[in-house]
């Protein structure tokens, strides 16, 4: 039983600690824009959805919306 619980208890342990962590890079300055106004156009690239207005295409996060650069390859 013993031997049981010490697995166990090892398995929750390795499972809550992860090796990957997220590190916000200090270089980036982005800035949130909360409310879109109230003329955009929602546009498709590659797939993923954007919202244009102002010139520029914007990504939706759950803080609000990022500028979003596209560079050609």
């Amino acid at each position: 039983m013993k031997i049981y619980l010490i697995t166990l208890f090892s398995l929750l342990m390795l499972s809550l600690n992860s090796c990957a962590s997220r590190v916000a890079s200090p270089s980036t300055n982005r800035v949130v824009i909360k409310n879109r106004p109230a003329v955009y156009r929602v546009v498709r690239v590659k797939g993923k959805r954007y919202y244009f207005w102002n010139g520029n295409h914007y990504k939706k996060t759950r803080n609000g919306y990022v500028l979003v650069r596209f560079y050609d390859n």
